[in-house]
C-alpha cells in the first residue's frame, strides 16, 4: 500500500513536472522573463518609402518573448521596421534610409543575442 502512495506521489510531481516543460518547448513559457513581464511591440511603420531591406540572422533566440525583445530593439533605430522569426532565427529590416551592418549590430550588442550574418535583400 505504502509503495502505491510513492508512485501516486511521484506521478504527480512528474506531471508538474512536465506542464511548464512543454509550454516553454512551444515558446510560450517563461523563457526570458516571458510570463513574468510580457513585452508589448507595436508594429512600426515606415514614415517614408522604403528603399531597401536586409536580412538579419540572429542566435539565441527560444521563444516568442525573445522575438519581442530584439523586435523592440531594432525598431528602436531611426528609419528602420523590423519583423522578427525566432524559430527561423531571423529578422527582416525594412528601411527608409542607408542602414550600416555596425547601428544594426549595436542594437543588439547588450543582449543575449548574437548576430551572425546580415543580407541586403535584392529588389
Amino acid at each position: 500500500m505504502g509503495n502505491y502512495l510513492i508512485l501516486a506521489a511521484l506521478a504527480v510531481i512528474v506531471v508538474l513536472a512536465i506542464r511548464p516543460g512543454r509550454k516553454h518547448l512551444k515558446g510560450e513559457g517563461g523563457c526570458c522573463g516571458g510570463s513574468a513581464d510580457p513585452i508589448n511591440v507595436e508594429k512600426k511603420q515606415l514614415q517614408g518609402p522604403k528603399i531597401g531591406e536586409r536580412i538579419v540572422h540572429i542566435q539565441g533566440m527560444k521563444c516568442d518573448n525573445c522575438r519581442k525583445q530584439v523586435e523592440k530593439q531594432l525598431n528602436r533605430l531611426d528609419g528602420v521596421a523590423a519583423e522578427v522569426n525566432w524559430k527561423k532565427g531571423i529578422a527582416v529590416l525594412f528601411l527608409e534610409r542607408e542602414v550600416d551592418d555596425s547601428e544594426i549590430k549595436q542594437a543588439l550588442a547588450w543582449t543575449e543575442y548574437t548576430i551572425t550574418s546580415i543580407e541586403t535583400e535584392k529588389e
